[in-house]
């Protein structure tokens, strides 16, 4: 057992967020008279911060992607929040991971008073010792700040620095992320980003079952 102490991602590592999300992202481009049929290209909304998205891959300007998310997070907060599911084998391999005396915690780009309400939802809650989010503003939003918060205010520095910590996610965020921290990454293939991808960001491992995350 290499890795001790296990920081997961949540959109599409635990949870199958795709629908709330790609409905949500919708519901706020409506408002700025964007019409976008396609959800493949809202699929791009999961996993960056929802500031970024919306002025990366529509152009809009800091101001108006503030206002974007807000409209986003109306329908989110009642709706778009509970429009997800729990990926097949997750359940099984936390419970499993606990047996083995794992240390298990959320890190996600989300914002922090969501996080709770979905892992209850989902019953998830229960195997986590802590879930740690971006702040509602979003200026924690940032992978990499929120797994240097999530080291810094759970103790695991020392986990960190004897090799035993490790950051597990879909998206080259939670790759890149783990590397400002100076952690390993394990890449997971059954959420929203590429096996191309994690390789391309350096992903230290890459996986196609959660089950697998067992023999690390």
């Amino acid at each position: 057992m290499k890795y001790t102490h296990l920081l997961f991602d949540l959109d599409g590592t635990l949870t199958k967020s795709g629908p709330g999300i790609t409905n949500c992202a919708r519901y706020a481009l409506e408002k700025f008279g964007i019409d976008e049929p396609d959800t493949a290209k809202l699929e791009r909304f999961i996993g960056p911060p929802l500031v970024d998205s919306f002025m990366n891959f529509y152009g809009f300007s800091e101001e108006d992607a503030r206002k974007a998310m807000a409209i986003y997070r109306e329908r989110f907060g009642t709706i778009g929040i509970f429009e997800n599911d729990v990926y097949d084998g997750i359940r099984e391999t936390l419970e499993k991971l606990r047996a083995q005396g794992r240390k298990l915690y959320v890190a996600t780009s989300k914002p922090e008073i969501y996080v709770p309400k979905i892992l209850k939802k989902f019953d998830l809650e229960k195997y986590f010792e802590a879930a740690v989010g971006s702040d509602i503003e979003e200026t924690r939003s940032p992978k990499w700040r929120v797994i240097e918060y999530t080291i810094a205010q759970n103790g695991l520095s020392a986990a960190r620095d004897e090799g035993k910590l490790v950051m597990i996610g879909d998206r080259m965020h939670d790759i890149d992320g783990a590397k400002k921290n100076g952690i390993d990454s394990i890449g997971c293939l059954w959420g929203y980003g590429s096996r191309e991808e994690l390789e391309s960001h350096g992903a230290t491992s890459i996986i196609a079952r959660p089950e697998e995350l067992l023999g690390f």
